[in-house]
């Protein structure tokens, strides 16, 4: 069984990597990240950027944790939730887990909402963190 957890750099995503850590933990799960990035990278930033998330990584799953975990790194093409949601449909995990912020209804409407497009779309089960 895997676990999922939607990343990026950001506050909300460290509370929802952390929370993915803690369920994986709980139930004895590998823990897949998924990371979509917005543009292309050449091989060099690309492993920099790997490296600079796969430290937050093991900084939220710990040195001495026995879960073994995998980033998912992936160029954007379209809409981040529907990578995230493509990713989903090849990795099959159990649940999805997500960070969400609230949004006023004008930012909602000029930018979309990729946690909604994820929610709404993805064909695993999404636990959803709210940050305060």
């Amino acid at each position: 069984m895997t676990f999922a957890v939607a990343h990026q750099v950001s506050a909300t995503a460290r509370l929802a990597l952390s929370h993915a850590v803690q369920e994986a933990r709980f139930r004895d799960t590998d823990l897949a990240v998924l990371h979509v990035v917005d543009s292309a990278l050449d091989a060099d930033r690309e492993e920099a950027y790997r490296l600079g998330v796969s430290d937050e990584i093991e900084r939220a799953v710990g040195t001495d944790s026995d879960i073994s975990w995998k980033l998912h790194l992936q160029t954007m093409r379209g809409d981040i939730g529907d990578a995230i949601v493509a990713l989903t449909d090849r990795l099959r995990p159990e649940l999805l887990v997500l960070g969400a912020r609230r949004r006023s209804p004008v930012g909602k409407a000029l930018l979309g909402s990729v946690a909604q497009t994820i929610i709404l779309e993805a064909n695993v089960p999404v636990l959803v963190v709210k940050t305060h």
